[in-house]
């Protein structure tokens, strides 16, 4: 900025404008400044390539496996989440249900009491950090973007928008156990009518 160079914020847009804005900076700072920030592209671009193999192993693995495929049909969960959901499962017979995935996963809330009184606390954040984190984002995505059921708009009535999106990626690791355990596809149930 203080040379007159403005970038764009988008990555898209930033990787195809950095080149040129570098080209005329090249003119105008010292040498050393301008081989470091080549440097620095060239790690960037380095990234974006190991990244974009990566994915595609991704995608050749989320094909020829049937477990992702199918609970990559459960809304908010994708080719990232799919694959991570089933390469940490392993066996989905580790888990007797839904509930004790959540909780592996440390999407249930924590307790504490003393003399019969139980009080419940924010998430446990026990289990799988990455796994939780793509739920999280899922959940996320399904309340912002998605089209949302009578029982999450009713939730936003009556919590904060942070609890919601927890208890929808609960909801969304239950989901994914139910799937992976039963032999039949996942089945959005058809909306309510009143």
């Amino acid at each position: 900025y203080e040379f007159g160079e403005v970038l764009p914020e988008s990555y898209r847009a930033f990787s195809k404008a950095f080149p040129a804005a570098l080209a005329r900076a090249a003119e105008r700072l010292p040498a050393m400044l301008i081989d470091s920030l080549r440097e620095q592209w060239a790690r960037a671009q380095d990234t974006d390539r190991e990244m974009a193999v990566l994915e595609r192993r991704l995608g050749s693995l989320f094909r020829h496996n049937p477990d992702c495929q199918k609970v990559a049909d459960i809304p908010g969960v994708g080719l990232l989440t799919a694959t991570a959901t089933v390469a940490a499962i392993g066996d989905v017979r580790t888990f007797k249900s839904g509930r004790e995935f959540a909780a592996w996963l440390g999407l249930v809330p924590r307790q504490s009491g003393t003399g019969g009184r139980v009080r419940q606390m924010g998430l446990s954040k026990r289990g799988d950090t990455y796994l939780r984190t793509l739920l999280m984002h899922g959940a996320r995505s399904v309340i912002i973007q998605g089209k949302r059921s009578a029982w999450v708009d009713g939730l936003l009535k009556r919590r904060p928008f942070n609890v919601a999106v927890a208890a929808v990626a609960n909801k969304l690791a239950r989901t994914i156990w139910a799937v992976l355990a039963r032999p039949e596809k996942y089945q959005a149930s058809p909306p309510a009518t009143a």
